[in-house]
């Protein structure tokens, strides 16, 4: 069998991530594009690339591609899907799938109807351990859902001398923080106990309205939202890019009647299992772990898996399906743009929360 033949629009750190799960899938990485055919030529040598794009529409367009991944700013998103798409393209996007919400949805619903492979890297969902805590929750082992609630925390622009292009909502988007991590959060959440946020109401916080390169900032730092669910539990998240000492806690609880589970992402190899009179932290150990988690443990319990092993295991699970012709309507393992469109619509939620100051519907 040949082997996949991918190229990557985009070549920042992400974009090295996809390179690297690519290949340990099995896939050629054929081209790579950047804001810049010189950019494009440099970071071609160093991500190991076959070739350079002068542009990521000639990218798509190029005849040897069968899989297009989208690593660009986010602006960039939806204009490059549609041209995939259009071409005959599987299409890896990252998140956001759109900026803006009603974008997403009719993103989501053109790669439906092309029958096309179509993902986004929520890769959380690839820790062994998350999915331990599913099959807890799903299986009834922890009672009725009562409560979600958690955080996800970075530190990275946690002063004004600290900048990124996703500051600028021109190339970021309206929501930053929350469409960056906190819809992380929502996926990992929602997937693992199966309830879905129906109505929010949310404050946002932009601790710093001048930063060094973009100059007046109008996309959030912090944001608190406070939720119910459509099976009826309740929850609150905190999503902060200016946590000191935090680099990339994502933390979940989810409360049952008789037991709850937590997980946090700089942990992942525990699994944190509570009960009234015992609570107990479960290892990533293969051998006692359901089917679900062993899955995702191709390592033996005390040798450590970490966060390029769920981009990998997520993105060989995409070239699976590349290579067995399935497509959307499989309810396939890995996260499609149908997840991404309805954070999409959660983050929208949150940002005419925050603006109306009243409960929104998702």
């Amino acid at each position: 069998m040949q082997p996949l033949r991918i190229a990557i629009a985009g070549t920042g750190m992400i974009g090295a991530v996809h390179a690297d799960a690519a290949r340990r899938a099995g896939a050629r990485v054929v081209g790579v594009s950047a804001s810049s055919a010189q950019r494009a030529k440099a970071a071609a040598t160093r991500l190991g690339a076959e070739r350079s794009f002068d542009s990521s529409e000639e990218l798509i367009a190029a005849d040897d591609v069968d899989v297009v991944h989208i690593c660009t700013p986010n602006d960039l998103h939806g204009p490059l899907v549609r041209l995939a798409l259009a071409a005959g393209k599987h299409v890896v996007c990252e998140k956001p799938l759109s900026v803006d919400a009603a974008d997403a949805d009719a993103l989501a619903a053109l790669a439906e109807g092309s029958g096309l492979i179509n993902a986004v890297p929520f890769v959380y969902r690839y820790h062994a351990m998350a999915a331990e805590a599913r099959h807890r929750v799903r299986s009834g082992a922890i009672g009725p859902v009562r409560l979600l609630h958690g955080h996800y925390l970075q530190d990275w622009l946690l002063r004004p001398t600290d900048d990124n292009w996703r500051v600028d909502a021109a190339a970021g988007g309206a929501s930053r923080a929350f469409a960056d991590i906190g819809s992380h959060w929502c996926d990992l959440v929602e997937w693992v106990t199966g309830h879905r946020i129906s109505e929010l109401t949310a404050v946002t916080q932009t601790v710093h309205p001048e930063r060094a390169q973009n100059g007046s900032v109008a996309t959030e730092d912090v944001v608190h939202v406070v939720f119910r669910t459509d099976l009826g539990a309740t929850g609150s998240v905190v999503v902060s890019q200016v946590s000191p000492g935090r680099k990339n806690r994502l933390w979940f609880e989810v409360d049952g009647a008789e037991h709850s589970v937590s997980f946090d992402q700089e942990a992942p190899e525990t699994l944190l299992f509570g009960g009234r009179e015992h609570t107990e932290s479960v290892i990533r150990d293969p051998g006692t772990l359901s089917a679900e988690a062993a899955r995702l443990s191709p390592v033996p319990a005390g040798h450590p898996l970490g966060y390029r092993d769920c981009f990998a295991a997520f993105v060989a699970d995409v070239y699976d399906a590349v290579r067995a012709g399935s497509g959307t309507g499989t309810d396939p393992l890995y996260p499609t743009f149908a997840d991404a469109a309805r954070t999409a619509r959660i983050t929208d939620a949150v940002l005419r929360s925050a603006h109306s100051r009243n409960w929104i519907e998702v």
